[in-house]
This record gives structure tokens, C-alpha cells and sequence, in this order.
């Protein structure tokens, strides 16, 4: 059984030399703290993993392991904390998908843990779902649905820098579903209010479950119609249209943005 551990959105893996891994084992690699629970997580082809979270700040965490050593494969090794997006780089695809799972299931529980109509505390009945006692209302995990979108114009495709990005990378223009919008709806608002321009021949490229904290992103190709770039500037600090050769820093591997672009480089 492999274990998620998580401390304020970072994951606990085991360190042996450059190599990290997810712990396994048949108890949690690290205390169960008090009030807090273990939940099952099933993936769609069945493979279970456990996961919880812990309280204890990583300096006292790893200090205490430390002193109390520990060995993997007759090799010395240790603990570290690795934030959830980065561990994609270092645990195989199959063990961060497992991870994202959990964080999304540990998300809800933190934010379930009350009737939103009663406000009487909620019981869990599968893993899945928590049920109120006094009203019946049956809770499940909320999944928040985004559309992003690869916009063409010849051979230039859109590329924006967003506010919120903590990094100096430009991706494409991206935002969430609101009530009464089906997805192609969502994807023209989204374009109009963020740069001003209109697009056409919209077409369905893919998903992409997001566990930041909780989300589905939904992937679209398109192409420019008409209009000039306006940026919605609370937004978006910059954006342009880019040809192959001179591109700027693009996302990471590890989202649907960047298999988006890889997708036009190929063309």
C-alpha cells in the first residue's frame, strides 16, 4: 500500500540519494495525528492508495525521523517534503495522478466537515461521500471545471502571461465555467473578456484533471477571427501572438497547456 502524506500542500517522499519515492508499507510511514483521518483513495483501475495529512512542521518532522534513521534496499535514505506540482518530476506519472486524487479528497474532507444548510456536522458514508444526519444533504467531492483554450492566427498562436502565475512563463488563455454556459460558450466569454478578440472553428482537444486545488480542465484549439489584443488587465500582464521560433518561457510538461502547445509545434 502506498501512503500520500501531505503537510500544507506538500508531499512526504522518501529521499535515497537523487531518487524520491512515495512510501510503502502496511502502516502510515509517520503518525496518524489525532483527529485526523486515514481515507482509502480508489483510482480507475482499482489501485488503492491511503492518504492524510499531518500537523507537525517539516522541521520537527524530518528532524525526528532523521534521528531515528532509516534504511531502504540496505541504502541509507530520509525524508523530504516536495510540493505537489514539482513532484511531478521526480515520482512516476501513475504516483502523482494517485497524489492529486488525494489532495482533492483531503481538500474536501477539510471543507465538508459541516452541513452548509444545517450546519451540523457531516458523517462519511463511502469514501466519497458525506451525508448530513439531521437533513439528508449528501455530499461529494466539488470538482470546479476550466476551459483553456490554444488560439491560431496562421503561425502565430496566442500566448498570455497571467497575474497569478508565480513564474515568468506565458500559457494560453484560460478561465472557469459559469452557471448557464455550456463549454464552447465558456471559451468565447473567456477570449472576449480577456483580450478583446473573437475566434472561430472551436474544436474539443482533451481534459485534464487539476488538483490545484480541485478542478477539471477542459482543452480547446481555435482560430483568430477578428479584433486586436485588449487585455483584461486585472488579468493579464502581457500577451501576444508568437511564431515557433521565437516562443517565450511556455508551462511545464506536466499540464494540459503545454500538451496543447507541443500539439502546434508538431503540426
Amino acid at each position: 500500500m502506498k501512503w500520500f502524506v501531505f503537510y500544507n500542500g506538500q508531499l512526504l517522499l522518501l529521499q535515497q540519494g537523487d531518487a524520491l519515492q512515495v512510501p510503502e508499507g502496511n502502516e502510515p510511514p509517520v503518525p496518524v495525528p489525532d483527529g485526523h483521518q486515514v481515507h482509502e483513495v480508489t483510482m480507475n483501475d482499482g489501485v488503492k492508495v491511503k492518504t492524510y495529512e499531518i500537523d507537525e512542521g517539516p522541521t520537527k518532522l524530518l528532524q525526528s525521523v532523521k534521528e531515528g534513521g532509516c534504511e531502504a534496499n540496505g541504502e541509507a535514505c530520509h525524508w523530504t517534503l516536495v510540493g505537489l506540482r514539482d513532484s511531478f518530476n521526480y515520482i512516476p506519472l501513475e504516483d502523482y495522478l494517485c497524489g492529486g486524487k488525494a489532495a482533492q479528497i483531503l481538500y474536501w474532507d477539510k471543507h465538508s466537515r459541516f452541513c452548509p444548510t444545517c450546519g451540523v456536522p457531516t458523517v462519511q458514508e463511502t469514501p466519497i461521500m458525506k451525508k448530513c444526519p439531521q437533513c439528508g444533504l449528501e455530499m461529494y467531492p466539488p470538482i470546479a471545471t476550466a476551459i483553456i483554450v490554444l488560439i491560431q492566427k496562421g503561425d502565430e498562436i496566442l500566448l498570455v502571461h497571467n497575474r497569478a502565475f508565480k513564474r515568468d512563463y506565458y500559457g494560453l488563455v484560460a478561465g472557469f465555467l459559469e452557471a448557464g454556459e455550456n463549454l464552447e460558450q465558456c471559451v468565447r466569454r473567456e477570449v472576449m473578456e480577456e483580450t478583446g478578440l473573437t475566434i472561430k472553428n472551436l474544436q474539443y482537444f482533451g481534459s485534464q484533471t487539476w488538483p490545484y486545488p480541485s478542478g477539471l480542465m477542459v482543452g480547446f484549439t481555435a482560430e483568430y477571427d477578428s479584433g486586436n489584443i485588449k487585455l483584461q488587465e486585472d488579468e493579464l500582464t502581457a500577451g501576444a501572438f508568437y511564431k515557433r521560433e521565437n516562443l517565450p518561457h511556455i508551462p511545464q510538461k506536466m499540464s494540459i497547456a503545454r500538451k496543447l502547445i507541443d500539439w502546434w509545434l508538431t503540426k
